[in-house]
């Protein structure tokens, strides 16, 4: 009998991790830059390479950084959704075109609509990096002071947006 009891305890303890794996939300992953300032960067802009941008030219306002890039198929379905956003503008929406060539995000852009206040240019991949970034899109929600509040990971949709972003982004706007 004693023989079967540690066999039923491991069992049982899969069991309990399982069903915690099970309810867990795939898009909310964790990050470890919550909470944190945004990781700094200086980067060309898309459109205009002789023009930067960087985190502290978005000091004292509530900012979202998009990651994406012209490869991405799920970029394509988030489009839409980002487009009727950045047409309300209640914040600026800078665009992080991610390991892409330049003329294939501008030639996107121009074909799918830029919701973007503006694009910054990451060629070799390591804002994205510095950011955590492991595919695209992700989103960060960025708030005053240059603190990372919020990442949300895959395509953004309709009840993101009005569920998760907008309370927090009223929230931090009001601060």
């Amino acid at each position: 009998m004693k023989r079967f009891l540690l066999p039923l305890g491991l069992f049982i303890g899969l069991l309990v991790f399982l069903g915690i794996g099970l309810r867990l939300n795939p898009r909310e992953i964790p990050s470890p830059f919550i909470g944190k300032q945004a990781p700094a960067f200086k980067l060309a802009q898309l459109h205009e390479p002789g023009k930067t941008i960087s985190p502290q030219d978005l000091q004292g306002q509530v900012w979202i950084l998009n990651v994406w890039a012209s490869w991405c198929v799920s970029c394509r379905a988030e489009h839409p959704v980002l487009i009727d956003f950045a047409r309300k503008n209640v914040v600026p929406v800078i665009g992080l075109n991610y390991k892409d060539g330049r003329n294939d995000g501008i030639k996107w852009l121009r074909e799918f609509g830029d919701p973007y206040t503006l694009s910054a240019f990451d060629n070799d991949g390591r804002v994205g990096i510095d950011y955590g970034v492991y595919g695209v899109p992700e989103t960060f929600v960025v708030d005053k002071n240059g603190v990372i509040r919020m990442k949300y990971t895959g395509p953004l949709t309709p009840e993101a947006i009005n569920q998760k972003l907008m309370p927090l982004i009223k929230e931090l706007k009001s601060a």
